[in-house]
């Protein structure tokens, strides 16, 4: 087992790749493919991002990335992801067919905003954040629902406490009441232990449903809990409701903040407003001594707010409380309204108060 530190492991598996060489003699740099690394204990994970041109040989490359890898010491585990985006296709010719319009946002019956809480990538508490925020905004008077629009991976039905199935009354879902507000995820209609194996469409059509066929209202705030990335549900999710604006949730992590950016150009890119960025696991509260830390770092996100343009809406710190807590179904801010956390998000949830309110 190799003694390197995290950053040692990181730089000896981008060493590795960088040795690596195609038939032609190109390293991966100079074919234009973006390489990111990311160590855990002894695992590495690589994405390889080929732009808009999709190599012939995808698997081969694959391969011989993850063995580049497997080949550094102190890795034991390695897996490449590779990806390419597609180049659009020449432009038709002109028919007297008009081309057709994307879908026209709708009202949602009884809701009066909508806030998506999103994230560029996984792991940086975006769905804790999404309920503690639900409920500082719920002990301001207002009516408050959570949507889980996580359908691969949903996440509400254990931070919320709940197991039970929803009633359906003349085919529309009857969302569940937990903690005072209304919740609803395709982990109350699914098995959680079951992965879910869906393409495209169908996980689209399961995100309208969950909008379109459940009983919001009436409702004052609809929080919704987007997936991590920028694919299908956030697409789906901008099209078909009427968004009041967009949170971005990121710790103050380089690699996490890169990947909010990309989260925040999507938003702005389909015209959705930003509320403005959290950042996550700002500091380590010692549930001993009380003494701080910087784990991941700090200001980070407080900086890309900045840079972007974009309110700061504040830091949440890292403390064990809050994990507790969502592992055991009682949010933090419904288990303890008076720690100095649940007052944290209270503080954020006042920002977001001047956006719904009236």
């Amino acid at each position: 087992m190799s003694d390197l530190s995290k950053d040692g492991l990181k730089k000896a598996v981008e060493t590795a790749l960088s040795k690596l060489r195609s038939p032609s003699g190109q390293s991966l740099k100079e074919m234009g493919v973006s390489s990111t690394v990311v160590i855990d204990g002894d695992k590495a994970g690589i994405i390889l991002d080929f732009g808009d041109t999709t190599p012939g040989d995808m698997e081969a490359i694959r391969t011989t990335v993850e063995k580049a890898a497997l080949a550094t010491d102190g890795i034991t585990t390695a897996n490449a992801i590779v990806t390419a985006t597609r180049k659009p296709a020449a432009a038709p010719k002109p028919t007297m067919a008009a081309p057709k319009a994307p879908p026209t946002p709708v009202e949602i019956p009884g809701v009066k905003h909508i806030i998506a809480v999103a994230s560029g990538k996984g792991g940086v508490g975006k769905s804790t954040t999404s309920v503690n925020l639900a409920l500082a905004l719920r002990d301001k008077g207002l009516k408050v629902g959570v949507m889980d629009a996580d359908i691969f991976g949903p996440s509400l039905p254990m931070l919320m406490g709940v197991d039970e199935r929803p009633e359906i009354k003349n085919k529309i879902i009857q969302p569940i009441v937990a903690h005072g507000i209304k919740v609803m995820s395709v982990g109350f209609l699914i098995d959680v232990d079951q992965p879910v194996v869906w393409r495209g469409p169908r996980v689209m059509g399961a995100t309208q449903q969950l909008l379109k066929d459940v009983a919001w209202g009436p409702l004052d705030v609809l929080v919704v809990d987007m997936p991590p990335g920028t694919g299908d549900v956030q697409l789906t999710m901008v099209q078909q409701a009427p968004l009041t604006g967009a949170v971005i949730v990121s710790t103050p992590q380089d690699l996490a903040l890169i990947d909010a950016r990309k989260g925040l150009a999507m938003f702005r890119k389909v015209d959705v407003p930003i509320l403005g960025i959290i950042e996550n696991m700002s500091t380590f509260i010692c549930p001993h001594c009380g003494g701080e830390a910087h784990i991941f770092g700090h200001g980070g996100a407080a900086e890309t707010a900045r840079e972007l343009g974009c309110e700061f809406l504040g830091g949440v710190p890292l403390h064990m409380s809050v994990r507790e807590h969502a592992d055991g179904g009682t949010p933090i801010v419904a288990a303890e309204p008076d720690s100095p956390i649940s007052a944290t998000y209270r503080e954020i949830a006042d920002k977001l108060y001047e956006h719904v309110k009236g």
